[in-house]
């Protein structure tokens, strides 16, 4: 490969290779070579020059050097795009937009004939009439009719040079709203990646735990209830209903069989479907999800809508003043002044741009908003509610104690390996606890029950030969399957269970033992109750279908006051919307699919990094790390967030008066007026991008 050195600085070096030296594609492929040493910290390949900027470590540069000799120009290796070339590439694309956006105007300025100029110009304003008249056609007064009505009085007042300076200003504001826009919808695209490690492949002998990106199109996988679909296909083997929400934003889910096609990012509520792969994780309609985030009405914050109509709802009264003033002054160099001074423009771009910022800035720290709306509820909320096991209570927790019943056939080991057979293939954290201390005493649980059938909110049931297995709560064991405890069974259960998370394990309709699961507190989950109540959560509430005295031991732990014990989902539901409509504003903070039902119901919604699939899916938000600090970072952000729009407000009010009050008392003249009025847009513009202190 032939290079030059552009400039050689210890810890970086820049080579030059000439133009099409090579492809993005093979930027991307460079870049991975490079990145593959240990010495390089950082490259950057740019096509259009051939250019490639390298940072290394000390005594790096040598092997950079071979690294660059080695390159074959005629087989240069191909590589895909990464986070870090998109976000690099949109700030690539936006500078040289600005650039060219200035050098037209100055190529204009100074080597076009005035004439020719005028024509470009008036060239130029056509496409602001264009959408000023279409507006009006559909009877709206809005802000862009009043930019076309500026510019147009403009050019009747041969004033060419305030109105090619405002069609500048107008053209850098949407471009920069333009840039904003696209980089907060990445970092939703990021965030919203799915996080599926591994599948389970169907084979001829048995079901097969594989990772992810082994799987091959035409393999067949099988998902149950509460997991997502990881990967597009059709179901060839069983029946279940699918949440497709984040693909349609419907929210009853829908019945999938045979021959149906199922998408990357839905989830299955209930049932059992092995799906044959069409497209892998790369080709996936994942990215559905995002567009619904970024286009959907319905999740639009109040302020946001109400930045839109009042911005709309400003605009007669700027044209009123505007022929007010003409009718007084007789001047149209005064009335101009209105015109060109209005307070639309800046509220109608800057609240969005403030939202769509605390969105970025909420994801880049792992904290996922489907929505502008869902922060402001998140601000203005009064009552939390937690579910406890896997949110307030660690998400690993551990087995303290196998207790088989006395008068069963079955002894420690084989309730243990059992249960631990069939919570494998369910994500709740009780689950996952039951199946690593199975692995951790070396029981290994070959598959010998049939299809398993999650019941929401109950246990599991399968069926080991003839005889029925079930597991779970005390609830469904007796109450839903009609198992009789002894009074031995229920003294040992009372002498064993007290202020531990209890499984019971029936066979055959007989109770064949109980796992007592201990589920310690969050480290951080005092403290964080502890601020958000300083931060005005008025309400703080523990809702459970643990025992009476597991919640009570909990609740002293954390410092809670108010909790229920031993609530069904549908309760869990009913005592949100009773709050609701007590008039609070409710978070419920959940993360298991026995909560989906309250997290719907809830005004706003969180579901914790570590939750079932359905649950996140259903929730506004997501917490991506592992501990309940994003709750507090979150309710500062949307407080931040609520004090930067109002104020903006009072800037676009306070700086646009004065900037009429001086044109009116002739004091600076329109153009003027509106230069400054368009710049104060762009920089509040580009000041809304700035991120938030609270997180």
């Amino acid at each position: 490969m032939h290079f030059k050195i552009l400039y050689d600085k210890p810890g970086r070096i820049r080579f030059r290779m000439g133009r099409c030296a090579f492809s993005k594609e093979e930027g991307y492929g460079i870049e991975e070579v490079f990145l593959s040493c240990p010495e390089v910290i950082n490259v950057s390949a740019t096509c259009i020059n051939g250019g490639l900027l390298i940072t290394y470590n000390p005594g790096g540069r040598k092997k950079v050097i071979r690294l660059i000799k080695s390159l074959d120009p005629k087989n240069l290796p191909i590589g895909t795009k990464k986070d870090a070339n998109v976000i690099r590439e949109l700030g690539e694309d936006f500078a040289n937009s600005l650039i060219n956006i200035f050098l037209r105007r100055m190529f204009f300025k100074l080597f076009v004939p005035a004439p020719i100029g005028t024509l470009f110009l008036l060239k130029y304003a056509m496409d602001y009439w264009k959408v000023g008249l279409e507006a009006l056609s559909k009877g709206e007064m809005n802000v862009d009719v009043l930019d076309a009505a500026s510019i147009a009085v403009a050019i009747s007042q041969k004033d060419f040079k305030t109105a090619g300076s405002v069609m500048l200003l107008l053209r850098i504001t949407a471009l920069l709203g333009d840039y904003t826009k696209k980089k907060a919808h990445h970092s939703l695209a990021r965030s919203l990646t799915m996080n599926v490690d591994s599948v389970w492949l169907q084979t001829d002998g048995a079901d097969i735990l594989v990772p992810l990106e082994d799987v091959q199109i035409d393999d067949i996988i099988r998902i149950r209830a509460g997991n997502i679909i990881p990967l597009d296909g059709e179901v060839v083997e069983g029946e279940a209903t699918v949440n497709e929400a984040s693909m349609t934003g419907e929210a009853l889910p829908v019945l999938r069989n045979l021959g149906h096609s199922v998408f990357a990012g839905t989830v299955i509520d209930e049932g059992s479907i092995s799906v044959k792969v069409r497209t892998l994780s790369d080709n996936t309609r994942i990215q559905n999800i995002v567009n619904m985030i970024d286009t959907s009405e319905r999740l639009k914050a109040n302020i946001h809508s109400q930045a839109e109509k009042l911005a709309n709802d400003i605009v007669p009264f700027s044209f009123a003043a505007f022929f007010g003033t003409l009718l007084i002054t007789r001047s149209i160099a005064r009335a101009m002044s209105v015109l060109m001074v209005d307070y639309s423009c800046a509220i109608r771009l800057s609240t969005p741009i403030c939202i769509m910022t605390a969105i970025r800035d909420a994801s880049n720290n792992r904290i996922l908003i489907k929505g502008g709306k869902h922060m402001e509820s998140f601000a203005t909320a009064d009552v939390v509610i937690f579910d406890k096991t896997g949110t307030l209570t660690q998400s690993c927790p551990t087995v303290a104690k196998v207790v088989p019943f006395e008068e069963s056939d079955y002894d420690r080991r084989e309730v243990l390996k059992i249960s631990a057979c069939l919570e494998e293939h369910f994500p709740h954290s009780v689950a996952k606890a039951i199946v690593r201390q199975a692995e951790i005493e070396n029981l290994e649980h070959q598959e010998e029950h049939a299809d398993v059938e999650y019941i929401v909110a109950h246990g599991i049931a399968s069926s080991i030969g003839p005889d029925r297995v079930v597991i779970g709560s005390k609830h469904f064991i007796i109450d839903h399957e009609g198992v009789i405890l002894s009074s031995e069974d229920e003294a040992l259960i009372n002498k064993e269970s007290h202020g531990y998370s209890t499984v019971y394990l029936a066979v055959g309709g007989k109770a064949v033992g109980f796992i007592c699961v201990e589920d310690p507190p969050r480290p951080e989950a005092r403290q964080v109750l502890k601020e958000l109540k300083a931060l005005g959560l008025k309400r703080v509430v523990m809702l459970t279908g643990d025992s009476e005295a597991a919640a009570k031991v909990a609740c002293e732990q954390m410092g809670i006051d108010e909790y229920h014990a031993q609530m069904l989902p549908e309760q869990k539901a009913e005592f949100v919307k009773a709050l609701k409509d007590a008039g609070s504003t409710v978070i419920m903070v959940g993360d298991g699919v026995n909560d989906s039902p309250a997290l719907s119901q809830a005004d706003v919604s969180v579901a914790m990094k570590d939750g079932a699939d359905l649950a996140k899916e259903v929730s506004d938000i997501v917490i991506l790390d592992e501990n309940l600090e994003g709750l507090i970072a979150l309710r500062k952000l949307s407080n931040e967030l609520l004090d930067r729009v109002n104020n903006n407000y009072r800037f676009i009010v306070g700086f646009n008066t004065s900037l009429i009050v001086l044109g009116l008392s002739d004091i600076i003249p329109a153009s003027t007026g509106a230069v400054l009025h368009n710049l104060s847009t762009m920089s509040l513009s580009w000041f809304s991008t700035r991120p938030y202190e609270s997180i």
